[in-house]
C-alpha cells in the first residue's frame, strides 16, 4: 500500500466511492492502519454502505464536505464514472487542508483494448461503421495533467496492467455486468447490440486474442494518480539559472554546446 511508505498521519480521510469497502478491508492488513484517524467511507449506494461505521451517501461530483476539512482522499476506481472529472479534482482539492493529499486509481486508456477492438471490428465488418461501445479511459499523461488543471500540487501518475484470462469472452462481459462497468455513455449508438454483431464480436475476440492454451485476455490499466493540496512550506523548483553545478560535471561528460557539431 502506497500510504505505508509516506511519513505521515492522516487525522480525518474519506475513501470516495467505496463500494464493498476494498480499501478500509486492505488498510485493517496494513501497517498505514496506524497513520489514519478517522477512516470516512462514501458512496452514491446506501445499500453499499450498509453495516459500516462513519458512511456517507454522497455523489463523486457533489462532496458535501466543507473547505479544507479532510487530510486524505482515496478513491480506488470510482471517478472514472464521474461527468466532469476535472470538477470532481477541484471539489476533491477544495476538501483537503493545505497539504492534504489525494491517491486515486482509475482505468487507464488500455483498460479493454481487446474488447474494444473485437466490438470495432464486427461492427465495422457487418454495418460498415464503428461507434463508441466501451467508454474512453485517462492515460498516465491525461491523470497528471488532470490533478495540475484542478490546483493540485507536485502531481505524480504511475501504471500497472493486470491480465485476466477467460475460458471464452462471454464470461468477461458477464463479470462486467456483475461488476456495474457495462457503458453508460450518452452519446453512445442508439443502435441496439444486436446477437449477429455481438456474436462477431466474440469470434473476432477469440481469433485475435487466444493464447496457446485457447482462453482470453482482458487487460486492465490502472492510473494510480497522487497530488498534494498547496501549501506554502511544499518543496518547490529552483528558478532557473540557479544551479550551483554543472550537469556536465555531475555527468563527467564534455559540454557540447548547442549548434555545434558533435566531434
Amino acid at each position: 500500500m502506497r500510504l505505508e511508505a509516506i511519513l505521515r498521519e492522516f487525522p480525518v480521510a474519506v475513501d470516495l466511492g467505496s463500494r464493498d469497502g476494498a480499501f478500509r478491508q486492505a488498510l485493517s492488513e496494513s501497517d498505514a492502519a496506524a497513520k489514519i484517524g478517522l477512516l470516512i467511507d462514501t458512496d452514491l449506494s446506501a445499500r453499499m454502505l450498509a453495516g459500516r461505521g462513519a458512511a456517507v451517501v454522497a455523489d463523486e461530483e457533489r462532496l458535501p464536505f466543507g473547505d479544507e476539512t479532510l487530510d486524505l482522499v482515496v478513491s480506488t476506481l470510482a471517478l472514472h464514472w464521474t461527468n466532469d472529472l476535472v470538477g470532481a479534482l477541484i471539489q476533491i482539492r477544495r476538501a483537503l487542508r493545505p497539504d492534504g493529499l489525494f491517491i486515486g486509481a482509475l482505468f487507464g486508456g488500455a483498460t479493454l483494448t481487446e474488447l474494444r477492438q473485437s466490438l470495432m471490428a464486427a461492427e465495422d465488418e457487418i454495418s460498415g461503421g464503428v461507434s463508441m461501445r466501451v467508454s474512453p479511459f485517462a492515460d498516465t499523461v491525461d491523470a497528471a495533467g488532470l490533478l495540475q488543471r484542478a490546483g493540485f500540487t507536485l502531481p505524480v501518475a504511475d501504471i500497472d496492467r493486470v491480465k485476466v484470462r477467460y475460458a471464452h469472452p462471454i464470461a468477461l462481459l458477464q463479470d462486467l455486468r456483475r461488476m456495474g462497468e457495462t457503458s453508460v455513455l450518452l452519446d453512445r449508438s442508439r443502435k441496439p447490440l444486436t446477437r449477429k454483431l455481438l456474436f462477431r464480436a466474440l469470434e473476432i475476440y477469440q481469433e485475435r486474442f487466444a493464447e496457446a492454451d485457447g482462453r482470453v485476455p482482458a487487460t486492465f490499466e490502472i492510473v494510480t494518480a497522487t497530488g498534494w493540496a498547496p501549501h506554502d512550506n511544499q518543496q518547490k523548483p529552483l528558478r532557473p539559472g540557479s544551479a550551483k553545478m554543472r550537469l556536465a560535471d555531475a555527468l563527467g561528460v564534455k559540454e557540447q554546446p548547442a549548434g555545434d557539431k558533435a566531434g
